[in-house]
């Protein structure tokens, strides 16, 4: 059954700044129209704790002060800096959604405080600054889908000088792993190759035509799909070979969006104290809710999408299959020299290029001394 779409005539005639654009509409802000869509990530109580905490263990910070939900939603995170006692909160949203966060707000009795305005952030004008601003903006692998960009256009257009952010700090990790999906996946691969040269001879016996001439196209297609698109994964701790490596840190205070905008290249080592083979790259994030500077939070909460044996946060892990896998010694680590950019088709999804060569006193250092070329899709 279709899902309902949102009544557009009547979204236009509420709307407090410009709708998104309708391409970047039908490719992101859609999925956020909808209540399921709501409910799953409200349900993932590792998210949704971290930010409750965060708001309600730092009272202090949010009482009196003025707060602006960057991306609101069901308007949970400005119901939350309601009731830890600011004295008003902008909640701001691009979507259909709005009416719902107003129903909520109003239902219980914060409309007082609260006030929901539809439309893109980058769009929408306030009456004044605002002490803190709060959102929700982390995709896949911390930065799929390009929402940091409208929150540091949030903070640059409406933040008073000293303001926070939460949260305010953000990481990126890689670790090598184990994994028999990796094998599952070159399996399913095989498959639909399979498939598709049955596929030919019931073309050519049915209709007589020759559909070979598209087969290399097919590999590629399905290989891109198969072994080069990163995929949500559960990661269990134990299937880590090595300790995570920090790749990458943003003070979200003074990351720019040039530099968000730009490629993100980096050189890092991954250490197997384990040794090999790895049959994947595991890729996670943390964000930080410490405040400002000049306003520090009085209590520092953490979230993070790390491995977990009590199970994944609804981000999950990105897993990137590394096939045929790479071997190494107890000892051994991974160079490895890593691009990440923006799909030119859609600059809210992503491309990794990475280098990745065996350093270390072991035979496989030896045999893996040129780079393996790897490259993945974030979809």
């Amino acid at each position: 059954m279709e899902r309902p779409v949102p009544d557009e005539e009547a979204q236009e005639q509420r709307l407090d700044g410009k709708a998104p654009d309708p391409e970047d509409f039908a490719n992101y802000f859609c999925t956020y129209a909808y209540l399921y869509h709501q409910k799953e990530m409200l349900e993932d109580h590792k998210r949704t704790g971290a930010y409750y905490q965060a708001i309600m263990s730092n009272r202090r910070q949010f009482q009196g002060k003025v707060v602006l939900d960057v991306g609101t939603g069901s308007g949970i995170l400005s119901i939350f800096a309601a009731k830890a006692g600011a004295k008003k909160v902008y909640a701001v949203e691009a979507t259909d959604m709005a009416n719902h966060a107003r129903k909520l707000v109003a239902h219980n009795k914060l409309d007082g405080v609260v006030e929901v305005l539809q439309g893109t952030i980058e769009t929408i004008e306030l009456p004044e600054k605002v002490d803190i601003i709060i959102s929700e903006w982390m995709g896949y692998f911390l930065l799929r889908e390009s929402m940091l960009d409208s929150v540091i256009v949030a903070r640059d257009k409406f933040l008073k000088p000293g303001g926070a952010l939460y949260p305010s700090h953000a990481a990126m990790y890689m670790v090598p792993i184990r994994t028999h999906m990796t094998a599952q996946r070159v399996t399913e691969f095989q498959g639909s190759m399979e498939s598709w040269a049955e596929f030919l001879h019931e073309m050519q016996d049915y209709y007589q035509v020759d559909l070979d001439v598209l087969s290399d196209n097919f590999r590629k297609e399905q290989r891109e799909y198969y072994l080069h698109t990163g995929q949500w994964t559960d990661v269990h701790p134990q299937q880590m070979l090595g300790s995570p490596c920090c790749f990458k840190k943003y003070d979200l205070h003074k990351v720019t969006l040039a530099e968000l905008q730009a490629p993100l290249v980096e050189e890092f080592s991954m250490h197997v104290a384990d040794g090999g083979p790895v049959e994947a790259l595991c890729g996670y994030f943390d964000v930080s809710f410490r405040g400002s500077d000049e306003n520090p939070a009085d209590n520092d909460v953490k979230l993070t999408t790390s491995p977990d044996p009590t199970g994944a946060t609804h981000w999950g892990q990105q897993v990137f299959y590394v096939h045929p896998a790479l071997d190494c010694a107890p000892g051994d680590k991974l160079k490895a020299k890593f691009t990440m950019t923006r799909k030119k088709e859609n600059h809210r999804l992503l491309q990794i290029r990475m280098g990745v060569k065996v350093e270390g006193p072991s035979i496989y250092a030896e045999q893996n001394a040129t780079p393996r070329e790897l490259h993945y899709n974030i979809e």
